[in-house]
């Protein structure tokens, strides 16, 4: 056997005609001529390759490929499923022997099948009713669960693109599946899940995983058979694709830890035998071997990498238990729009390094900074020159422009974030044997990168709470007139400067009594003290508070509101709650659009300045006699519009020099933190503004009262501060 060193140039540029054939095949409908000559082309450039030195399996493989393209010539000149089958079961055998040639193991054999053409018309094994695609040599299992071992030396840049790829395309799939509950029949889709897996076990066989690309071909060949109706599509079909792309997903999961540098060489095993033993039952009309249900956590979220586009989206739905002929049409139908539409967009998006993006971020808020410290330097300003001040105005326009159109960079829409919580909906209604349907709105609605990945996990909490405790049985439900479906509502809008998210579902509602009463058990609540409706409902966010009467494998340890609030509040977010009982509960989550830059309302304490967040101010006033006083035990307050608001001495509190001794010398701002809300004085109101945040550092790590920094244009540092810290403290005035 010839080593695969020494015929380098025949070996890449067969697998880069390869990968040009799978890419073809992908697109290749039974009964339609499109993609022939593409393919004969490319099978030509395999056989006008110089194979000196070739392993000698090849020439009788490209015999059997060029008979069979002769035959689809030589007749109507289009694909029958016959020849479909044969062209991909070519492929995956074709990859086989590359990979086997470039590593120096054993050759497959050319199916004997293969070799039974008379007359350039190909026997192929796909002809035969009792065989599949999914048989061949390729794609058989082994007794023990296959092992993939990376080659990140040689590979690491191949890998990274796969792993981004990859994600995207198991997006897509699960997107696509729970598209297929509401309309089994809907062809678009159908080719999408199937082009999806193709591309799968395409890149996973250039770089040689191929328990990967196994498993891939396996489920490619379940949709082909979707696709020329041998099958039709139902819960089975629905559960073995999902149950893949999970499979898939462990595996890529598992690339992307060695990628990241964890355990890095290590073989990579998942469990694949007994999946693909059901695809094969169901491929061969057998029942499918029972097997464990995959758990819901399988669908949790995982790392987004940027998308640098705008695109419109529509509301969409999915439904579990879903009825396969009751939602044709649904806009969750048109968002997934047909293949055309989704080529065209494509075209406008661009993959990156997201480091680099951060960084090109971070250097044009340097350059905002620069620009402002020039324009307002003292120095400056004293020259007179006309020239110069219209050079220095289109600079300003410049920089604001750049500055903007960085920063939409890292806009992407929430859809992705949405759409993942379509199947953890799906999983945990089945799980609990209740009935579920996910409306979801405002998917367009676009904020930083960012806070879109960190907001998956806060949303898996709060919808998982929802069905757990929020929504009842059909039973239950339909003894109190209401519908045996229960409803999750998912919206995104621009609001109140920023963006806010509901979650709102027509369960049972929160119990108020026994909240509060668990409340006073666990000491939350004083003896005697009468706290407000939405005070009882935060109490829910407490660490450690449950009221649920057992512990699920989904909710009832007390822990999951607790990270909900600290990752919001992690965001510079709040969360507000609503719930009438009977009726259901919402959750409206408040966050600012950006991390990187805040629009904040700069105020002046003595010699220094402060910014407050804009999106936390309610409004702003100097206060006139009598409109402050004092409550007993309780400190100073503020009446605004006949409505009493605690009042916090900002450069008292603080501990700094102040000049506003008497509150009508200075300005009142009334700022809110979820239902709570507290007037700051400070001396003076100095304007408003967007700022860069700069991070603190070690040193103020410990402390919540300062959110971060600020370099304002004439050089010098305003501190940005934590509005929720200032509401909640406890500090009276004296």
């Amino acid at each position: 056997m010839l080593a695969p060193q020494n015929n380098a140039p025949f070996l890449v540029r067969a697998a880069k005609i390869l990968a040009q054939l799978g890419e073809e095949l992908a697109f290749v409908e039974a009964g339609k001529d499109t993609g022939l000559l593409p393919i004969n082309s490319l099978v030509m450039d395999f056989e006008e390759l110089p194979r000196e030195g070739a392993p000698e399996v090849l020439s009788p493989g490209l015999t059997a490929i060029r008979g069979s393209l002769d035959h689809i010539l030589d007749g109507p000149g289009v694909f029958a499923g016959e020849s479909i089958r044969f062209l991909n079961e070519w492929h995956a055998w074709m990859s086989s022997v590359l990979a086997a040639w470039e590593r120096g193991t054993t050759m497959p054999a050319v199916p004997p099948a293969w070799n039974q053409s008379a007359g350039g018309v190909v026997k192929t094994p796909a002809a035969d009713a009792k065989s599949s695609p999914s048989e061949s040599p390729a794609a058989q299992p082994a007794d023990e669960e296959p092992a993939i071992r990376l080659k990140l030396a040689d590979d690491s840049e191949l890998l990274r693109e796969f792993h981004g790829e990859a994600q995207e395309l198991l997006q897509n799939i699960e997107q696509g599946v729970l598209v297929l509950e509401e309309n089994p029949t809907d062809a678009d889709t159908i080719n999408s899940i199937f082009r999806a897996f193709h591309t799968l076990k395409g890149g996973a066989g250039l770089l040689h995983l191929d328990a990967l690309r196994e498993l891939a071909h396996d489920l490619e060949s379940l949709l082909d058979a979707v696709r020329r109706s041998e099958l039709r599509i139902n819960s089975d079909i629905i559960n073995l694709i999902l149950d893949g792309g999970d499979t898939l997903k462990q595996f890529t999961r598992e690339i992307g830890d060695q990628l990241q540098g964890v355990k890095p060489g290590e073989p990579i095993v998942v469990p694949t035998r007994q999946l693909r033993q059901r695809v094969r039952a169901t491929l061969h009309g057998g029942p499918t071997p029972a097997t464990v249900p995959a758990p819901a956590q399988a669908a949790l979220p995982t790392p987004q990498e940027a998308e640098l586009s705008k695109s419109e989206g529509a509301a969409s739905q999915v439904t579990t238990p879903a009825p396969a002929a009751s939602a044709a049409g649904t806009p969750a139908q048109k968002a997934h729009g047909d293949s055309s539409a989704k080529t065209e967009s494509a075209a406008g998006f661009v993959k990156l390094d997201t480091r680099k993006l951060d960084s090109l971020v971070d250097l044009v808020g340097e350059l905002v900074i620069a620009q402002s410290m020039v324009v307002q330097d003292p120095e400056v300003q004293r020259l007179s020159s006309r020239h110069l001040a219209r050079t220095l105005r289109q600079l300003g326009r410049i920089t604001t422009e750049l500055q903007r159109t960085a920063m939409s960079l890292r806009m992407v829409p929430i859809r992705r974030t949405f759409q993942k919580m379509t199947r953890l909906v799906r999983d945990l209604a089945a799980q609990q044997d209740k009935q579920v349907q996910l409306l979801t709105e405002g998917e367009e609605t676009e904020l930083d990168r960012n806070i879109v990945e960190e907001l998956s996990d806060p949303l898996v909490h709060m919808i998982r709470n929802s069905i757990d405790h929020g929504i009842e049985l059909p039973a239950v439900r339909e003894s109190h007139g209401k519908p045996a479906l229960g409803t999750i509502r998912l919206s995104a809008s621009h609001q109140r400067g920023g963006i806010v998210i509901e979650i709102q579902d027509d369960g049972k509602g929160l119990d108020r009594e026994r909240i509060l009463a668990k409340a006073r058990e666990r000491g939350l609540i004083k003896p005697g003290a009468t706290p407000t409706e939405e005070e009882i409902f935060a109490l829910i966010f407490a660490p450690g508070f449950s009221t649920a009467e057992k512990v699920t494998d989904v909710s009832g340890r007390g822990v999951g509101m607790d990270v909900v609030r600290r990752n919001i509040e992690k965001l510079r977010g709040k969360i507000e709650i609503r719930s009438v009982a009977g009726q259901g509960s919402t959750f409206t989550i408040v966050l600012p659009l950006t991390l990187a830059i805040i629009d904040g309302m700069l105020v002046g304490v003595g010699d220094d300045r402060y910014i407050i967040p804009t999106l936390s101010v309610r409004e702003s006033f100097r206060p006139r006699a009598g409109m402050v006083s004092t409550v007993h035990e309780r400190g100073e307050v503020v009446s605004v519009r006949g409505r009493l608001t605690p009042l916090l001495r900002l450069g008292q509190h603080l501990g700094t020099p102040y000049r506003a001794v008497d509150p009508t010398e200075g300005i009142i701002v009334v700022v809110e933190s979820g239902d709570a809300a507290r007037g700051i004085l400070v001396d003076e109101l100095l304007g408003k503004q967007e700022v860069v945040i700069k991070n603190l550092g070690e040193t103020f790590r410990k402390q919540d009262l300062l959110a971060g920094a600020a370099i304002m244009g004439d050089g010098r540092v305003g501190l940005i501060l934590d509005v929720d810290t200032l509401v909640k403290c406890q500090r009276t005035n004296n």
